[in-house]
């Protein structure tokens, strides 16, 4: 009977033992738990800002806006930013924006960029230069490219243009008849994309009528009203308008998932590829600290989801280069983009 009764009371104790040790274990984890949520949270701030002012320079609509609001939407969304704003200063195909920045060098402000900032200084485009220099990406501070987006020519619905070969025969019959628009000035991004795709068709690039505007959205207005019968821009630009609009070709070399029904200029015969690049830069001063938070933040957020509803989207490509290897990817594309332009007559 006093055997019984020891084991009894053995298991009981076993039994609180246990249920404490069990306890502790859970408490143990609950610590740890917390401890790497600190230290994540503590990780992640050491790279993000409070806050971030974007600079646009065009208006609404555009491929420069979208990039801008899309990462600031990401940005804020995922938690690296807490509050992100946006500025759009149209004028002098961004020269404008670009004097902003270099004259004023304001704190907490990055300027949304592409390709047209390495154009403009091959064209040695003028307007809005320090003295008798000309803009280029040498006078801002380079912190990250991060997304590509491929060119893309598109009708209106109502458009008896099924695809570009009939654009190319309309073009063919009466030039006069097809007019480009584009969101931004002639020797642009959105003008050699067109250009590219009718020289790949054996006409004079340099021949079709290109009629500007100040970005995509009123470019696309432009079209929808009949004013031009073709629109050549980014495709992210017309993602979001595709229920007014046909996509007749893009420049990837194979169809994009995103948007799986928009055929390539490759696949009807046109050989036309090319991704336009979009990053960030900091104005003249910028410290080094500051741009490589910046440059850190703009690669991690593309780890998010946030990030990919936002990419999806819009159908960018993600292409992150940051600092250096920004540079160093910009001082090649002067070299591809010089030998383009002069092949394409612009310079």
């Amino acid at each position: 009977m006093t055997l019984n009764i020891n084991l009894c009371l053995i298991s009981r104790i076993i039994i609180i033992i246990r249920e404490e040790i069990m306890k502790l274990i859970k408490s143990l984890i609950t610590v740890l738990f917390s401890t790497l949520l600190l230290i994540s949270a503590t990780t992640s701030s050491s790279v993000a800002m409070d806050k971030l002012h974007f600079v646009i320079g065009g208006g609404a609509g555009g491929g420069w806006d979208g990039t801008a609001r899309g990462t600031g939407e990401a940005l804020t969304k995922a938690g690296m930013l807490k509050s992100a704003s946006f500025e759009n200063m149209s004028g002098g195909g961004g020269g404008k924006a670009l004097a902003y920045m270099i004259n004023t060098k304001p704190a907490n402000t990055i300027l949304v960029q592409s390709t047209p900032l390495v154009l403009r200084s091959i064209t040695r485009h003028k307007g809005y230069v320090k003295g008798n220099g000309t803009l280029s990406y040498k006078d801002v501070v380079p912190i990250a490219g991060v997304i590509g987006d491929y060119g893309a020519i598109a009708v209106a619905k109502s458009s008896p243009f099924k695809n570009f070969k009939d654009v190319v025969d309309a073009y063919n019959k009466d030039p006069n008849s097809v007019k480009m628009a584009g969101g931004s000035v002639r020797g642009s991004m959105d003008h050699l994309i067109g250009a590219l795709a009718f020289q790949a068709a054996g006409a004079d690039p340099n021949a079709v009528a290109y009629i500007p505007y100040d970005a995509g959205g009123k470019a696309l207005a432009g079209l929808l009203s009949g004013e031009t019968q073709i629109i050549s821009t980014g495709l992210g630009e017309l993602m979001g308008a595709r229920d007014q609009v046909r996509i007749i070709g893009i420049t990837a070399p194979s169809r994009v998932s995103d948007a799986p029904d928009a055929p390539t200029l490759k696949e009807q015969g046109y050989d036309v590829q090319f991704v336009n690049w979009r990053g960030f830069f900091g104005p003249p001063g910028m410290s080094n600290s500051d741009k490589s938070k910046i440059a850190k933040m703009l690669g991690d957020v593309q780890k998010t989801p946030e990030w990919e509803t936002v990419r999806a989207r819009n159908a960018w490509v993600n292409i992150y280069n940051p600092e250096g290897k920004f540079v160093s990817f910009l001082e090649k594309q002067t070299e591809e983009m010089t030998a383009l332009m002069k092949k394409l007559g612009v310079i």
